[in-house]
């Protein structure tokens, strides 16, 4: 995926809304810059698949040697997939955030939330917080 093309959350959630067979689908991750903010991360907590989720509501964690952080997801509705290897080998997410990196799928039940930002006021809002 093209990181420009990606809406973002304030919290440096990423998703990415195409249509399957008349539904909504969002794959949701995390961006290269809240990747390299985090450094060396040991783990992620994934949702289960038939979770619920809600926009701006925590559905997982990753974990650095400084920090835990919550994941908020972008989108409400219900999981449908995870990236089931992630969790084993998160230099994925150095190498390709927006790829092979990506953590969850979900069933989109909600219009997408107005607080969702364009690649290039993300890329403001993270030029301001470095």
């Amino acid at each position: 995926m093209n990181a420009e093309e990606l809406l973002y959350c304030d919290t440096h959630e990423w998703v990415f809304v195409s249509e399957q067979d008349g539904q909504k689908i969002a794959t949701v991750g995390i961006s290269a810059f809240a990747v390299e903010q985090l450094t060396d991360l040991v783990y992620m907590e994934l949702p289960a698949v038939g979770a619920a989720v809600t926009a701006g509501e925590e559905f997982g964690e990753v974990e650095s040697v400084k920090a835990v952080s919550p994941l908020y997801s972008p989108v409400s509705g219900t999981v449908t997939e995870v990236n089931e290897g992630l969790p084993d080998n998160l230099d994925i997410l150095n190498t390709d955030p927006y790829e092979s990196g990506w953590i969850m799928k979900v069933n989109v039940s909600e219009e997408l939330p107005e607080s969702l930002l364009d690649h290039a006021t993300y890329q403001r809002q993270c030029g301001e917080a470095s």
